[in-house]
């Protein structure tokens, strides 16, 4: 059974909290804008991503107060320099990130109250965020207003034109995400790290056609011991096995061929697990 959520229906906060509850983890765009005062801000944003390459564009939303209907200093100062840098949040400064959320004055920096250093930017005139090992300097290209009431987004879309990465994240040409070890957002109060064991690599080509689940035998598809992920994994060979290869890998597993059907299944289970779901996909046909 499934509650059904009206918008409109309940107040603004408490939709919020199940659109951010539901829609988790964010990644943090840590905004550094420059203001007509000279000040630099800084503040943190969640509904925020990446929606092309080829230009290069990031987009952030910073919304109206859903209590007041006020605006951040982020947009105001976006709206006047059309710039601004996106640093990511590794789990070092998620601290001094969550303290840069405070609704400081206009005329303080966030920079001094966090202890984050800043570090002249090559293509803007926003700093980058020193500790931060991503930096992405942004002109912004467009601000859509999503609405006038309070919980509304302004849709900042920005130009990247310069990504300083530290060597310290890289192996290579690659970044590593156990040494980048970024914070993602969730509802209330939550936050995941995203290194060590939360990690989990899911290969899939998209160009070759595997089997699907439609190919899956009956009474593979249908069973009571096997997830849906375990299922996919099956589904995701791009071959069925020959009678060769079927006997081959029985032969290797003699300890499979008395078991019952829930047995096996759990068996297959324990291989799928091990990602040798080619071999379970023997034994269970």
């Amino acid at each position: 059974m499934k509650r059904s959520i009206v918008p409109g229906n309940l107040p603004t906060k408490e939709l919020h909290q199940y659109i951010i509850g539901s829609i988790a983890p964010r990644p943090i765009a840590f905004v550094s804008t420059i203001g007509e005062n000279g000040v630099h801000n800084l503040a943190p944003y969640s509904f925020f991503n990446a929606f092309s390459s080829n230009p290069p564009i990031l987009v952030f939303s910073s919304n109206r107060k859903a209590t007041d209907n006020t605006t951040k200093d982020t947009l105001h100062n976006v709206r006047v320099s059309k710039e601004c840098v996106i640093n990511v949040v590794p789990y070092a400064i998620v601290r001094q990130m969550s303290l840069a959320s405070v609704e400081f004055p206009s005329d303080i920096s966030e920079f001094d109250q966090t202890g984050l250093t800043r570090e002249k930017s090559e293509t803007v005139s926003a700093p980058r965020v020193m500790e931060s090992p991503v930096n992405m300097e942004c002109v912004v290209k467009d601000i859509i207003t999503l609405g006038e009431h309070g919980g509304a987004g302004h849709l900042i879309i920005c130009e990247v034109t310069l990504i300083a990465i530290s060597e310290s994240v890289l192996n290579g040409d690659r970044i590593d995400p156990n040494k980048l070890d970024l914070m993602g957002r969730l509802g209330k109060n939550y936050y995941v790290r995203a290194s060590g064991a939360a990690l989990m690599e899911i290969y899939q080509s998209v160009s070759e056609i595997p089997i699907g689940f439609e190919r899956l035998p009956e009474s593979v598809r249908k069973s009571k011991v096997l997830t849906g992920n375990e299922l996919a994994a099956l589904a995701s060979l791009k071959n069925l096995p020959g009678p060769d290869e079927v006997n081959e890998t029985k032969a290797r597993y003699p300890e499979s061929q008395n078991l019952d059907i829930g047995q096996l299944h759990r068996f297959a289970s324990e291989l799928i697990s091990k990602d040798n779901a080619a071999d379970a996909f023997c034994l269970l046909v």
